[in-house]
């Protein structure tokens, strides 16, 4: 059996999953898998691990919740300003960024996460530490009513695919093949002829912008935005769930994303505890599963099927990718 056809009972699970589970918890673990997802693609995909992915996550709600509210925008062409403001702050932000590596691109990230934090709270349109509050969802393509939860659901859940199927289609295109490869051996790319600091970049702002769209459809749900969704306390968690659930695998964050959200609401009523033992299993889920939760079922998959060479998985084909060839000094080919 092959590991593709398990998106049938996926799918059909995810349209049916509102008559059993609280439509708003589930919107929200879809919000968060759309963070999580972007957030791989820069650190799964092209190893750059940044520490402050939440002041895309952040910044982009207020934008939509102030063109929501004050302006009347409708909802996707809110969510979609949201989405193109958070790819122009990752543009500043990546250009300055990504001529570092390591740790100190890490820590740039943070200390520009910061500043985004500052802006958020000092800015008049804000609303400080109050927050925006009663956002309005508007009609959706101008007639379609949001108000109604099942509408609003299958909403986020079309959103929610078009931005897997969008990451999807940006690793396994050429362009993502030069990430796995600037990932996996950077001077190599290099030396291949590769503009390398111009894939980061760009691959820095897909994924600032996916993240934008995440923060952006957040606001639409819950109908406020708050400070709490700038803090690096986000960028952190976002780290958790992305290696959780499997750091190069495409449905990896999906799966970290559920499994926190499901972890904070059922640990809720332990107030401070939550996350002591959300940290506990994440130190359990390192040691036991170091290429988190979906990672080692597809290291796994070929034993217990019996397949020798199964080639599944994302990191499989990542190390299987071998660059185009070509001399040496030259440049075969955008990528893109």
């Amino acid at each position: 059996m092959s590991l593709r056809w398990l998106w049938i009972p996926v799918a059909l699970a995810l349209v049916a999953a509102p008559a059993f589970l609280y439509p708003v918890f589930l919107m929200q673990a879809m919000c968060f898998a759309i963070f999580a997802s972007a957030f791989n693609l820069l650190v799964g995909y092209t190893g750059l691990l940044s520490f402050g992915h939440a002041a895309y996550f952040g910044f982009s709600s207020y934008v939509c919740g102030w063109l929501l509210k004050a302006q009347g925008l409708s909802p996707e062409l809110a969510i979609l300003a949201g989405g193109a403001t958070s790819a122009l702050l990752g543009l500043v932000i990546g250009a300055l960024a990504v001529r570092r590596q390591g740790i100190i691109f890490a820590m740039i990230t943070m200390a520009f996460s910061e500043v985004v934090y500052f802006i958020c709270l000092q800015a008049p349109f804000t609303g400080g530490e109050d927050g925006m509050q009663a956002i309005p969802r508007n009609k959706l393509l101008g007639f379609i009513d949001l108000d109604n939860p099942w509408t609003l659901y299958y909403f986020v859940l079309a959103v929610t695919v078009a931005c897997i199927w969008g990451v999807y289609r940006i690793v396994h295109s050429s362009f993502g093949q030069v990430l796995k490869a600037i990932r996996e051996n950077e001077d190599r790319t290099i030396s291949l002829g590769y503009p390398v600091e111009r894939f980061k970049l760009l691959a820095f702002v897909l994924s600032a912008a996916i993240s934008g769209i995440a923060g952006s459809t957040k606001v639409v749900v819950f109908q406020f935005a708050t400070l709490t969704d700038a803090t690096w306390h986000k960028s952190g968690e976002v780290v958790l769930m992305t290696l959780l659930g499997g750091s190069g695998t495409l449905i990896g964050p999906t799966v970290g994303a559920f499994f926190v959200v499901t972890l904070n609401d059922v640990l809720s009523s332990l107030g401070e505890w939550v996350t002591f033992i959300i940290g506990a299993i994440f130190v359990a889920c390192v040691l036991l599963f170091r290429k988190g939760l979906v990672g080692e079922v597809l290291v796994r998959w070929p034993r217990w099927t019996g397949r020798a060479n199964p080639g599944t998985g994302d990191n499989a084909a990542a190390k299987s990718y071998a660059p185009p060839a070509g001399k040496a000094g030259t440049r075969p080919g955008n990528g893109d």
